[in-house]
């Protein structure tokens, strides 16, 4: 993936020098640069993982250091977003709660990690990881040698028993009652999720993010600090892509584990493209996703670019959809972003009922979870995942949490709802028990 529009048309301020991979070994050097960004108290580091993907997947980029923050509570987020732009790059996270600064809702349930509802920083340092070499945009001329000579200390991270919010036998009830409310015609679909949470016995963050990445690599990888808050991430999913006026957005609803060979594979992958309830979850959104971007976008701009994708990654596969617009000349970056918050995917439709419903029965406050992971150019392009499949950490009060949820739909099965979870929460749980 080469250089691209991100930066050539950005206004860059600090010195700019590239180097060819032919100077250095990259993976040596990008874990020295890693382990070397933990000393600061804000980083982001993104990652393709070299999988394919429509539209490819997150810019490799690692930001360093924090000239100036934005964190807060969701009252007024997404203008303070817009004021704290300033034509400069920008990394960080939207957090599910911000549903608050969308519409009349509350977050009442208990928070383990508390994280802020919104946090970004605009870097001291940016790697910019290219075809051919890096670039780095920083004002310390002698950065690339400084990473070079660092020598990187790693230490085992150790956690507590994960402890689920709620047992098989609550999960099963409570999917019955939304059930209850499909069939009373409140919601068509709703996506309900689970936590599981535990202590921080002996913390090593970037040991974590690599042993998550080495068992569930995704295009949407990310590793983020702010303060003592850490995002660890292995997303399959995009949320919203900004080309200049073009939006794209990339549901996933759809699920099957991997198989233990290529022909239980290939059965897997039959059985997910022709399950009726899954495409029937994966069309609705689709349609909720369609009517968040028409917000934003020319009138008939709106398309559906490719419907019920399969795609297969480490641990499962997905049925991925494309949505792409044009977008309105009046809508700046964070309307767009606002317009299409939070994603369909993770709530389902219609989406405030379903957000009043998941305020109900769901038993913790999602937080970041749920929400939405990247950066924003100085153009006001952006990439954003969708914060699933993630590990969240509170380093001071030295504990974490992970969520995991499923869609349910009329034909749900409540029994096979939970065990999608469990699937899903598989790399996550066998990360936090490797050193136990």
């Amino acid at each position: 993936m080469g250089f691209s529009f991100y930066y050539i048309c950005a206004i860059i301020t600090a010195l700019q020098r590239f180097i060819s991979y032919q100077q250095f070994n990259k993976p040596d050097w990008t874990l020295k640069a890693l382990d070397w960004a933990q000393h600061f108290s804000h980083f982001a580091y993104y990652q393709h993982n070299n999988i394919s993907y429509p539209h490819n997947g997150f810019r490799q980029i690692l930001a360093i250091g924090a000239k100036r923050t934005l964190s807060q509570t969701a009252n007024g987020a997404f203008e303070n977003l817009r004021a704290f732009h300033q034509n400069k790059w920008l990394f960080g996270y939207l957090g599910y709660d911000l549903k608050n600064d969308t519409e009349r809702l509350t977050s009442e349930n208990t928070d383990h990690v508390q994280f802020p509802d919104i946090s970004f920083f605009e870097a001291e340092h940016i790697i910019f990881f290219g075809t051919n070499g890096v670039e780095i945009h920083s004002d310390n001329e002698s950065l690339f040698e400084e990473i070079s000579k660092h020598e990187p200390l790693f230490s085992k991270p150790s956690f507590s028993h994960s402890t689920p919010a709620i047992d098989q036998d609550t999960y099963e009830k409570t999917v019955a009652k939304l059930i209850d409310h499909i069939e009373a015609g409140d919601i068509y679909e709703i996506n309900f999720c689970q936590e599981f949470h535990g202590k921080v016995e002996s913390f090593s963050p970037l040991q974590t993010y690599l042993a998550l990445n080495e068992l569930s690599p995704k295009p949407f990888s990310c590793f983020q600090r702010f303060n003592e808050h850490y995002i660890i991430c292995a997303s399959p999913e995009r949320f919203l892509l900004k080309e200049d006026d073009k939006l794209i957005s990339q549901p996933i609803k759809g699920t099957r584990p991997r198989g233990a060979d290529s022909a239980t594979d290939e059965l897997l992958i039959s059985e997910l493209r022709n399950d009726e309830k899954e495409i029937a979850e994966n069309m609705m959104i689709v349609d909720l996703v369609r009517n968040d971007l028409a917000k934003s976008s020319k009138s008939g701009s709106v398309k559906v670019e490719e419907l019920f994708g399969i795609y297969s990654f480490q641990q499962v596969h997905q049925m991925i959809s494309t949505v792409i617009s044009e977008k309105k000349e009046t809508v700046d970056f964070v309307e767009c972003i606002k317009n299409a918050f939070p994603m369909g995917s993770m709530t389902g439709a219609p989406k405030v009922m379903v957000m009043k419903l998941i305020e109900h029965y769901e038993q913790n406050r999602r937080g970041a979870f749920s929400g939405a992971a990247g950066y924003i150019s100085p153009s006001g392009n952006f990439d954003f995942n969708v914060l699933i499949r993630s590990l969240f950490i509170n380093a001071k009060t030295d504990t974490y949490s992970f969520q995991v949820g499923s869609a349910i739909t009329y034909d749900a099965v409540p029994s096979k709802e939970y065990e999608e979870c469990l699937v899903k929460a598989k790399a996550l749980l066998a990360i936090l028990t490797a050193n136990n």
